[in-house]
């Protein structure tokens, strides 16, 4: 019988996983690593999300944060997430960010995720995260855009990329880059009634993105670096 090292066999397994890669679309890579492999997915995640989170937190992890002070408007999903050197959250509208700062504290990153859609004046709320922060640091914003209605008290703006650009350079930002993400398949999935959105499913949900039918959007801003 014959005996195969180790070194081998890995070698071959890689073979064939390049092989299959080779062959396979790219547009189903995702979708089939998750069918063979569902532990590695997160569990109840809003498929219209997946790509959006990916990209936010590559970007997050790309900075210090271990050197980062670190407000979350209206969410605490980044709390645990990384190492940060300090972590706050104010939900709104209880703390209205169209109206005053954060007290007289400053920040080296913002995160507003989905929250843009339901201030009253979000002129006013970019000019002050861009108060609230230190020269040079960052602001991460993300909204929606072909969503259905979720009055959160109320849901009143939709931008495009170069919409939300244009907010955040009238605000005095240097925005850094922007994206966008949408299918059809995702948009008809949650055009239900009610507020429920799909969870992801890998097995039956594709991530290829169709720009047409942008879902979410999202930009990386920085305040203006000290001389």
């Amino acid at each position: 019988m014959e005996v195969r090292s180790p070194m081998r066999l890995a070698g071959k397994k890689r073979f064939t996983h390049l092989a299959v890669k080779a062959l396979i679309p790219s547009r189903y890579h995702e979708p089939l690593r998750g069918w063979l492999m569902p532990h590695r997915q997160a569990p109840s995640v809003q498929w219209c999300r997946v790509v959006m989170d990916q990209e936010i937190e590559r970007f997050i992890r790309s900075l210090d944060c271990a050197g980062l002070d670190t407000l979350e408007i209206s969410g605490t999903g980044s709390q645990d997430k990384y190492n940060f050197r300090s972590y706050q959250t104010a939900e709104y509208p209880e703390y209205d960010i169209c109206q005053e700062p954060f007290a007289l504290q400053q920040f080296d990153l913002i995160i507003a995720e989905q929250v843009f859609e339901h201030v009253l004046r979000p002129d006013r709320a970019a000019a002050n995260v861009y108060q609230l922060l230190r020269p040079g640091d960052f602001f991460v914003i993300s909204t929606p855009f072909l969503l259905k209605v979720h009055e959160h008290p109320l849901d009143l703006y939709r931008w495009t990329e170069h919409g939300i650009r244009q907010l955040l350079e009238t605000a005095g930002f240097t925005v850094l880059s922007t994206g966008s993400w949408g299918n059809r398949q995702c948009l008809f999935a949650d055009m239900k009634p009610g507020l429920q959105w799909t969870l992801y499913n890998p097995r039956e949900h594709g991530l290829h993105n169709e720009p047409q039918f942008a879902i979410v959007v999202w930009a990386f801003a920085q305040t203006q670096k000290p001389e």
